[in-house]
């Protein structure tokens, strides 16, 4: 299994795509709280046709070392390391839900070393109910499928969420909660509009956690930015609409000749 040293922690990845990529750029992909490289599994396959793809496990989550954070910005300076490890430059860079804040603020801190964002079910400001940090002291296990719920569409399974819950939680709770507070004390709603990279912006027209108005919003303040909403797919659209998706993704880099 592929590790990068970042200080003194070992950061999991896999990766994906042709020996010979030719110019374009790579993809990283960036989960969101809770997370893991898993979430990107169907992106891999598929982006991974033409160009090389990486998706990573954050500190703490996955099979990556480290205890987590509480802020976004610790992440956006772990991934700024993750890609220098790898030697990687102007790489692609998209980001779910938490995984999106932190590549807006990676945007923000050194817009030069990207080629462009795609932002997916995620917003400039992401505040979490307080009942929910309460509820992961007192009841993990039902706090994580009530958050679970809330991630995919209405007609999802039973089997499906109890899936995505039995996956959140591989992930040790202090992490989720880090991961969590991180999301609360993120706020971007006026600095998101300084934002010149190349961005595409998608969500699920049932995402309940960040529902269409958050990615209208980023749209609207970023300059030339492109929009696709989903039909039928809530906050979990990556794994609900993955052929859309990654479709869209394809689109969009196409029409930058990127």
């Amino acid at each position: 299994m592929p590790y990068a040293q970042v200080k003194d922690t070992r950061i999991h990845f896999v990766e994906e795509g042709p020996i010979a990529a030719g110019h374009l750029p790579p993809i990283v992909c960036i989960h969101g709280a809770g997370g893991s490289h898993q979430v990107w599994v169907p992106q891999l396959r598929t982006l991974g046709r033409r160009r090389k793809v990486i998706a990573l496990d954050l500190p703490g989550h996955g099979q990556s070392e480290g205890n987590g954070a509480d802020r976004i910005e610790v992440y956006r300076d772990a991934v700024i390391e993750f890609v220098a490890a790898l030697g990687l430059d102007r790489t692609v860079v998209v980001g779910h839900s938490m995984g999106g804040a932190i590549i807006q603020s990676l945007a923000l801190a050194c817009p030069g070393r990207l080629a462009a964002m795609v932002l997916v079910g995620t917003g400039a400001r992401l505040r979490v109910q307080s009942h929910i940090f309460a509820g992961l002291r007192e009841d993990p296990r039902r706090t994580v499928e009530l958050m679970t719920r809330w991630g995919r569409a209405p007609d999802a399974s039973a089997e499906l969420l109890k899936q995505d819950a039995d996956a959140m939680l591989r992930t040790p709770i202090s992490v989720i909660e880090g991961d969590l507070r991180a999301c609360d004390a993120f706020d971007l709603m006026e600095q998101i509009k300084a934002i010149t990279l190349p961005t595409m912006v998608m969500c699920g027209t049932d995402d309940l956690m960040t529902p269409p108005k958050y990615a209208e919003y980023l749209h609207r303040q970023i300059t030339g930015s492109q929009l696709i909403v989903i039909p039928a797919a809530g906050h979990m659209v990556i794994l609900e609409k993955p052929d859309e998706v990654s479709e869209g993704i394809e689109a969009f880099l196409e029409r930058l000749n990127c």
